[in-house]
């Protein structure tokens, strides 16, 4: 009796372990997202920032993505192009204006170019003159560069302004995915893509027509007291995870663990070497995010700074 009683707790201890050790292999590792590359080090959303963000180990490549005038999905943080390109010397004239609230605004937008006349801009020197040959990258060529070697994270920018000049945003990208397929199993397993938005009515739309793909509500503003629990699981309906601007999960810890078990990831933004507030270096605030406040990932202008456990 004795030695069934000494086997059976034998095989429950083996049990155990074997659980942990599944546990453990199924539990999502923290990830780090190369914010336009890696920024830091060459211009961002360029070829020569994303090449460096994977050479630094990132475990996604971040696009931002604008439309051009004929409908071509590019890589570019802002909805205009005079802060990274020579677009005010090229065209000088091709600008636009707007009221902004601080006054009026100049500004070239992409969405008034054809894909020709951007790919004619130094996308560059701007940020150092040795990067006077980059130029801004297609969608599809940024998925040619990053397949396979690491993942992607597409952000759809201003899909309202777009809608507002009768462009489809959205459905461009969506057809552009399932062109590509980057929305099959196959695919996911070897080149993971989570996409981000801002935009509420974006998210919700992607969850209809790209159900596989994961999706992240970006949010730059919290409640007064935090989101609430009822508000995170009305998130958690139609995304899989919180993006906040890395201040508010700073005043409101609390949201990480609420959002967690409203089974939401939480991604904050954006730590950079040069902005790093009351850390010493940008790896000690990633590592007190990543490790002390438990966020899931973060994005990086310095992916080499990123603390691994």
């Amino acid at each position: 009796m004795k030695s069934i009683l000494r086997a059976c707790a034998g095989l429950g201890i083996l049990v155990l372990a074997a659980g942990i050790a599944a546990s453990s292999a199924t539990m999502p590792s923290k990830q780090v997202i190369a914010h336009r590359g890696a920024s830091a080090y060459a211009p961002e959303h360029t070829a020569e920032a994303y090449r460096l963000a994977m050479e630094q180990r990132a475990d996604y490549v971040e696009q931002d993505l604008a439309v051009t005038r004929d409908g071509v999905l590019i890589c570019l943080h802002d909805d205009s192009l005079e802060r990274t390109t020579n677009v005010a010397a090229m065209y000088p004239s091709r600008f636009s204006r707007r009221h902004g609230p601080r006054g009026p605004i100049t500004e070239w937008l992409a969405n008034d170019f054809t894909l020709d006349e951007i790919r004619r801009l130094d996308a560059g020197s701007w940020f150092d003159p040795k990067f006077a040959s980059a130029s801004i990258l297609t969608w599809d060529e940024a998925v040619s560069l990053v397949r396979g070697k690491a993942g992607l994270y597409p952000e759809l920018k201003s899909p309202p302004l777009y809608t507002s000049r009768g462009v489809d945003m959205v459905g461009l990208f969506v057809a552009s995915v399932k062109r590509s397929g980057l929305d099959s199993p196959g695919s996911l397993r070897t080149t993971p893509m989570i996409v981000q938005s801002f935009d509420e009515g974006t998210i919700r739309r992607l969850a209809a027509e790209l159900p596989a793909v994961p999706r992240i509500l970006l949010m730059e503003a919290f409640p007064p007291g935090g989101p609430t629990d009822a508000r995170l699981r009305q998130i958690a309906a139609f995304a899989n995870g919180i993006g906040p601007a890395k201040e508010l999960v700073e005043r409101h810890p609390d949201a990480v663990q609420r959002a967690h078990a409203a089974g939401l990831t939480v991604t904050a933004y954006t730590f950079r070497s040069r902005s790093t507030g009351r850390f010493p270096t940008v790896r000690d605030e990633m590592a007190h995010f990543l490790y002390t406040l438990n966020i899931d990932a973060l994005f990086t202008d310095n992916p080499d700074q990123a603390p691994r456990k």
